[in-house]
């Protein structure tokens, strides 16, 4: 082919990275390779073999680790977690930052490695992937620096077990190692049985930049390694990975006390309106769906096209689509390369075999090389509820659909039970910025896709997982109070239910509070409340299931307290304290009948001073703009979680119930409390100054009975968003198992003496990074 030949036809022709480094370094290890624990590389074992997906060509045999080995590395990183935490910010940050420099140094070996065990081209690993690898490390060295002075309150967890996916597997380990690292604290971190290279030859410049042995760990393994990490003692657990694993991981920490991070699966909606600049948009599939091969969780893999451009947009996107280049990947003018596995290829094949149903499939004519390679895929005429509308594929495949209406695009993006991320096209920023904040996701990218960065926190909500990483909000995952409050004491059990009497002077109709009105409990129970010496102080209702199906169906309806200026919640907070100002007298006067001490008072005037604090905190608790290296805006807008049911503590029935209240409420949650056991009549008083203060019907949603199964019922209800227990430590386990059905956020901890602590508006409180690109 001649120069003019290929200016007229404007082929590429072939630009091959060597492999010849990385083929050196691998044989320099003789192709065999340990864990790296306490410093150093252990003795292969037995184990399994790293295959080049394009190829099937044979990169090394890596070990399987065994409990032993897990059991090694945790006591190394035990160990070594008190120093390295005692060094101070700025001991840490100089080793992160050295960190940072070794990747740049060695970035072309990471590139060439990374491809050769992934399967992703070579541009990808060499422009994106290393580079954000590096860019981790450098912020963290700074937040490392910063920590004493911005963070003072705040401490490392201990040890930290991680374990990351094969689609990014380098990113991943900067994504989780920096932060954690940079806290103070130590890791063990597993990487995906498919893509181990990188975290191995990670941890050959740990020993250079002068990391101390046993900070970080890494073993190698399939998911049984994983589920031993999960059992180890270690202190928190971060997964990036399927939601199934995710939902096991949540079964099997619950009730263990360690802190918990998700990362999971996503059906992303890519939203395209008819005034969008359809030409980017179209790149912005092929970056999200093709170059990657699919295998991004937060890619736009549910196309959502506005019906009056939607064949225009279609015959733009298989047009560019024939124009894809697949082969070697590490080839630089290859935009597909190959699926990481000949198991995962299978699993992209069957999905589209059995899932297209009546849509159209479109693929390129394009012969496909020998490996684990899948043409770029398009399916047509899908309604919103087909399979391949809802399921995860993690392969290049695109579905698409159409609608009429934004507020169409938005119901059908939201169709699923998923959040991870959401892109939208549109020239018109007031309709873009209308449409970002209803989109169920923890990321929303306008005008752009799959922009990812240290400083702007990432992750999910739904089944998408919860946690963010990177930013401030991915520190405090990675931290805990310097001073944990204090678990409340149980008290004495509940008793068992007395069929009421309606003839008692002193029988409050055993009454609860749903949706804004006094209700009887559905079992027609109450028992009864006595004071210690015997007197009959009223009766409350013995709730059930159906109770907290009401309240929820209640909650649910006073949906539009989430979408309320912080200005409105605030004045309603403060009347709140007005009211109940106005009956302290009464109120610690029953506190005192209920518990027959003398702090009624003191405990009323606290409940006041926390109510005032949240209606202070109502319109001042705002985001961040993320100084993110782009000619944009990132920006972390907090949201509320939505309905939070609260298990109340069981010594301060006033007090524990505002303090479960004010910070969810003042953040635009929707609540269920369930009150303290033992001296629950503070809280059926307590409705009666909610009547007078404006509170919104359902708003406030008072049930009171067991807890121990009321936290049981809210815990597994699909519509409950999130679940506090504020109360004994022992209904944590029952709590966050139960909570694994629909992966939703848990808090359990005490509210100690300062029960209006930031921590409470973080748990009341979803991040949402809106990443708004601009110029022209």
């Amino acid at each position: 082919m001649t120069i003019r030949d290929i200016l007229e036809s404007m082929e590429y022709g072939p630009a091959p990275e060597s492999g010849a480094e990385v083929q050196s370094w691998l044989d320099g290890r003789a192709r065999a390779f340990g864990h790296f624990i306490a410093g150093t590389f252990t003795a292969p074992g037995e184990g399994f073999e790293s295959r080049n997906p394009a190829n099937g060509a044979l990169l090394a045999r890596v070990s399987q680790a065994s409990q032993a080995d897990i059991d090694a590395a945790v006591a190394a990183a035990r160990a070594a977690q008190p120093g390295w935490a005692a060094l101070g910010g700025h001991r840490r940050a100089r080793v992160l930052y050295a960190l940072a420099r070794l990747l740049q140094k060695h970035s072309r070996l990471f590139a060439v490695l990374e491809t050769l065990d992934n399967g992703k081209p070579i541009r990808e690993s060499r422009d994106i992937d290393i580079p954000l690898a590096a860019r981790h490390f450098y912020y963290h060295a700074g937040m490392a620096q910063l920590m004493e002075e911005e963070l003072p309150d705040r401490a490392p967890l201990g040890v930290c077990g991680q374990i990351i996916p094969w689609n990014f597997p380098l990113l991943m380990l900067a994504w989780k190692i920096a932060p954690a690292i940079a806290m103070g604290n130590s890791v063990v971190l597993k990487p995906a049985e498919y893509t181990p290279l990188t975290a191995l030859l990670f941890g050959q410049i740990c020993q250079e930049a002068g990391v101390p042995a046993g900070v970080v760990n890494i073993v190698t393994g399939d998911g049984a390694a994983g589920e031993r990490l999960v059992a180890a003692p270690v202190d928190k657990i971060a997964f990036t990975g399927s939601t199934a694993v995710g939902r096991a991981i949540r079964k099997a920490t619950a009730g263990s006390g360690k802190a918990l991070t998700l990362e999971l699966g996503g059906k992303s909606p890519y939203i395209v309106f008819e005034d969008a600049d359809l030409d980017s948009a179209v790149e912005g599939l092929v970056d999200a769906i093709w170059f990657n091969q699919g295998q991004v969780c937060c890619a736009g893999s549910r196309l959502l096209v506005q019906e009056g451009i939607a064949d225009r947009f279609h015959d733009k996107l298989r047009a560019r689509m024939d124009a894809l280049r697949l082969g070697d990947p590490l080839d630089k003018c290859i935009d597909v390369g190959a699926l990481v596995d000949p198991v995962q290829l299978a699993t992209v094949k069957r999905f589209v075999d059995e899932g297209a149903g009546a849509g159209e499939i479109y693929q390129p004519d394009v012969a496909l090389p020998e490996g684990c390679f899948y043409p770029p895929t398009l399916i047509t005429g899908l309604a919103p509820a087909d399979r391949l509308m809802q399921e995860e594929i993690f392969g290049p495949v695109l579905v698409s659909t159409t609608f009429r209406t934004p507020a169409e695009a938005v119901q059908i993006a939201n169709d699923t039970r998923y959040g991870l991320a959401a892109t939208l096209w549109s020239e018109n920023i007031n309709l873009a910025l209308d449409v970002a904040p209803k989109l169920a996701a923890g990321v929303v990218w306008v005008n752009a896709t799959n922009l990812f960065d240290a400083a702007a926190g990432f992750g999910g909500v739904r089944e998408s997982g919860f946690g963010r990483e990177g930013g401030w909000e991915g520190l405090l995952a990675y931290t805990r109070s310097a001073e944990a409050p204090a678990r409340a004491r149980p008290l004495a059990p509940f008793a068992a239910p007395e069929a009421p009497a309606p003839d008692d002077p002193l029988d409050r109709t055993a009454k609860m509070y749903v949706g804004g009105k006094q209700a009887r409990p559905d079992s027609g129970y109450s028992r009864a409340v006595w004071s210690p010496a015997g007197v009959l102080l009223g009766h409350v209702g013995s709730g059930n299931r159906k109770d907290i199906r009401n309240a929820v169906e209640a909650a649910h309806k006073a949906a539009g307290w989430s979408r309320t200026t912080g200005h409105l919640r605030a004045q309603i907070l403060f009347y709140i304290a007005e009211n109940l100002s106005a009956r302290a007298a009464e109120f610690a006067a029953r506190i005192d009948a209920m518990t027959g001490g003398s702090g009624g008072a003191g405990e009323v005037e606290a409940a006041i001073d926390l109510l005032f604090t949240h209606a202070a905190w109502a319109d001042k608790h705002d985001g961040a703009v993320k100084p993110v290296p782009l000619r944009g805006l990132a920006v972390a807008v907090n949201e509320p979680v939505g309905i939070i049911g609260a298990i109340c503590p069981p010594d301060r029935p006033l007090l524990g119930l505002v303090a479960a209240m004010a910070p969810a409420v003042a953040m635009g949650n929707r609540v269920v409390l369930v009150p303290s056991e033992a001296f629950p009549l503070a809280a059926t008083d307590f409705y009666q100054v909610l009547e007078t203060s404006d509170v919104p019907a359902g708003v406030v949603n008072i049930v009171t009975g067991a807890q121990d199964a009321l936290a049981a019922d809210l815990a597994t209800h699909l519509n409950v968003d999130a679940v506090w227990n504020l109360s004994t430590g022992d209904l944590d386990a029952t709590i966050e198992r139960a909570a694994a059905g629909n992966l939703k956020r848990t808090w359990c901890t005490g509210i100690g003496d300062t029960p209006a602590s930031r921590e409470a508006l973080a748990a009341a409180t979803e991040v949402k990074t809106i990443w708004v690109p601009y110029g022209v």
